[in-house]
């Protein structure tokens, strides 16, 4: 598999054509949420390493020449799934630190230099569930 453009240790899902880019070290979660997020009704765009390009202004989020039409589940294995076309990256989940706050600030993530929110890993249940209503319909603040 390889990118002829940046590449990223991240999983990409496609919510409403919109990508949310789940990153973070091995074993840190990633294909987990994906999986959580294709389960309420995302798309996979790629599992474990992200192709990111600019294009008209935006960062776009694609699966590497090669990649499979599928998903790792730890102790189930590599799950088919459709995946998705390019998509204009919306959100970036950092599976890297851990929320402690009830209401965190805003937060941002740089890819090719440009800014995008933020969430960091919110271990409950509802943390899948609450980045899809966030890609529908924002935060209040």
């Amino acid at each position: 598999m390889s990118c002829d453009s940046s590449q990223l240790h991240a999983t990409t899902v496609a919510v409403d054509g919109r990508g949310v880019v789940i990153t973070g070290p091995s074993g840190s979660g990633k294909s987990a949420m994906g999986l959580s997020l294709l389960a309420l009704g995302a798309q996979l765009v790629t599992d474990d390493i992200t192709c990111l390009s600019i294009k008209n202004g935006e960062v776009i989020a694609r699966a590497p020449a090669g990649a499979p039409a599928g998903i790792e589940a730890r102790g189930v294995g590599l799950l088919r799934a459709d995946l998705a076309g390019p998509v204009p990256v919306a959100l970036v989940v950092d599976m890297t630190q851990e929320e402690e706050l009830r209401l965190p600030p805003q937060r941002h993530f740089v890819l090719l230099g440009r800014n995008f929110p933020c969430f960091h890993k919110v271990a409950r249940d509802y943390f899948p569930a609450a980045i899809l209503q966030y890609i529908h319909f924002g935060r209040l603040d």
